[in-house]
């Protein structure tokens, strides 16, 4: 890890700039530089211009193309999710209830404190949930029955009335049991082995086997968030998620062997993974680069969170907790652990953050997995304007407006003033109509 010293220095590198998945080039100029080969974007549109064309037909080309899976069918059944129990560990089985149970508990806490339908003096609005939802599962080489959890939990809570999923076959054509399982407990509806831009392309558009959704949640490689950014407009998103990030804010307090491993449980995700520690003793700094070396020496996927931490991994040296909070403002991270005295007060000033882990006790992997709120945080500096997942992300609101002869009246001479000073007759030609109406039911 690069060692930063003095907030004059970390402030330019912790800015943002481009992020995850934006590209300021347009994939037509790309296309007259180099003709022979094709960009992401290129890509990613070429796929869901032959899903939108040939529906289940371009599905299970893809897949086979793809994922190397020759498929029959697209929708997993019910014999499969049965099957899939079998093949998981009980202890397992076990802690997915307890993260369902404990993600549904929070989301219904939240759902009882939201504002909801109203109607007040002749204006209010109505509050529903969305018909169909899509949620994208990543897989193939690897299972997150998490991820089902995490967005499908606070999908059903929220009313929603049909949850699908879509998720990479493996090499034998089956999906991960875990995952199965997950979903199971988190009574999804509809299940598919489908992956990538052609599965985001399915639940966008439909095809003969796959409904078309109203949303789709999940994260995904480089292709599955070109396509979520491509689809916008057809579908709702709930965001277009980078790589995993977290910032460790931590003073002479701090545990070096907890910071040190909680900086490569984010590492070991991606190669592109950020794991940074603001830190206002250097003791600590020197403590948790040596502890760093320790641990990724012993860690599983050590060749994944080296080039992370070789990468993106930046210990970051501060005089006082003012400098180090108005960098993770800066930074505005999906993960912000504070390792710090009186942690609490600094928690309420942090305003740029996807969730806020608050002392030694608060772990980002109880929040990855078991805590509550979904893991299903903004990435990339999104922070600064977007939320994490949550049942908000599931409604829409329809504005009411219910005015009676009297607010007419009252109302009416502005709205044709506003209307002809735009240049709009015939709105206020509608006004002046029911303004006489009532001037001649009145005499």
């Amino acid at each position: 890890m690069i060692l930063v010293e003095g907030f004059r220095k970390a402030k330019p590198l912790l800015t943002r700039e481009i992020p995850f998945g934006f590209s300021l080039t347009s994939p037509e100029s790309k296309d007259k530089t180099r003709k022979e080969e094709l960009s992401p974007e290129q890509t990613v549109r070429h796929i869901i211009a032959e899903v939108y064309d040939k529906g289940d037909k371009a599905l299970f080309s893809y897949t086979k193309k793809l994922d190397g899976v020759e498929l029959s069918s697209l929708e997993i059944t019910q014999d499969e999710i049965s099957a899939a129990y079998k093949k998981v560990d009980k202890k397992l089985v076990s802690a997915l209830k307890l993260a369902a149970d404990r993600i549904d508990k929070f989301h219904s806490t939240c759902k009882q404190k939201l504002e909801l339908s109203f109607l007040s003096h002749g204006l209010g609005r109505q509050v529903n949930p969305l018909d169909k939802v899509g949620i994208y599962v990543p897989g193939g080489t690897a299972a997150y029955p998490s991820t089902v959890l995490m967005t499908a939990i606070p999908a059903r809570v929220a009313g929603v009335k049909e949850i699908i999923v879509a998720t990479p076959p493996q090499e034998d054509g089956a999906v991960s049991a875990p995952t199965l399982v997950a979903a199971d407990i988190a009574r999804v509806n509809r299940l598919f082995k489908i992956g990538g831009a052609q599965a985001i392309a399915a639940l966008a558009f439909g095809t003969e086997s796959v409904p078309r959704v109203d949303k789709i949640c999940g994260p995904g490689n480089i292709f599955v968030v070109l396509a979520k950014k491509i689809v916008y407009g057809v579908v709702d998103i709930e965001s277009l998620p980078g790589p995993s990030e977290v910032v460790i804010v931590a003073d002479d307090t701090a545990n070096a062997s907890f910071c040190a491993a909680d900086l490569l449980a984010q590492a070991e995700h991606d190669p592109a993974a950020s794991a940074i520690l603001i830190t206002t003793s250097s003791k600590l700094a020197g403590d948790v680069d040596s502890e760093i070396k320790l641990q990724l020496a012993k860690l599983e996927r050590q060749a994944i969170a080296a080039k992370s931490i070789n990468s993106k991994g930046m210990i970051v040296l501060v005089d006082n907790m003012d400098e180090a909070v108005e960098l993770v403002n800066i930074y505005a991270p999906e993960h912000v652990s504070l390792m710090v005295r009186n942690a609490s007060t600094y928690a309420q000033r942090i305003h740029n953050a996807g969730c806020i882990f608050i002392g030694n006790g608060s772990p980002v992997v109880l929040g990855d997995y078991i805590a509550g709120p979904s893991h299903v945080l903004p990435t990339g500096g999104s922070a600064r304007f977007s939320s994490p997942l949550g049942i908000e992300d599931f409604f829409k609101v329809t504005n009411i407006i219910a005015l009676d002869e009297t607010q007419g009246k009252e109302l009416g001479p502005s709205a044709i003033a506003i209307a002809e000073a735009e240049g709009l007759k015939g709105h206020a030609q509608a006004i002046k109509l029911r303004l006489q109406a009532t001037e001649e039911r009145l005499r």
